[in-house]
């Protein structure tokens, strides 16, 4: 009993702050033991955003520019009825 008594009373008590040390370092340790997964991870997920955006842009830009061609033989078309056809006196 007399030895129970003795580790009580040298049993250190630890503070907030200690702990909050002690939970930062075993996250730390956390971080380093899987870093190379983490990153592999994170490169993976960027590329597939990456590829998404990409081509979600080259999309976009070959739609408009269809829409482009579109309205541009559609303006000839109504210039060309407006205009009516060419002769000698208006050329």
């Amino acid at each position: 009993m007399a030895e129970e008594a003795a580790a009580k009373s040298t049993k250190r008590i630890i503070t907030a702050t200690e702990e909050q040390l002690l939970r930062r370092r075993q996250e730390l340790d956390y971080w380093k033991k899987n870093a190379t997964r983490i990153r592999s991870r994170n490169l993976v997920t960027g590329l597939c955003i990456g590829a998404f955006v990409v081509g979600m842009f080259g999309y976009t830009i070959l739609s408009v520019k269809q829409e482009r061609i579109l309205d541009e033989i559609d303006d000839e078309a109504r210039i060309r009825i407006i205009r009516g056809p060419r002769t000698g006196a208006n050329s």
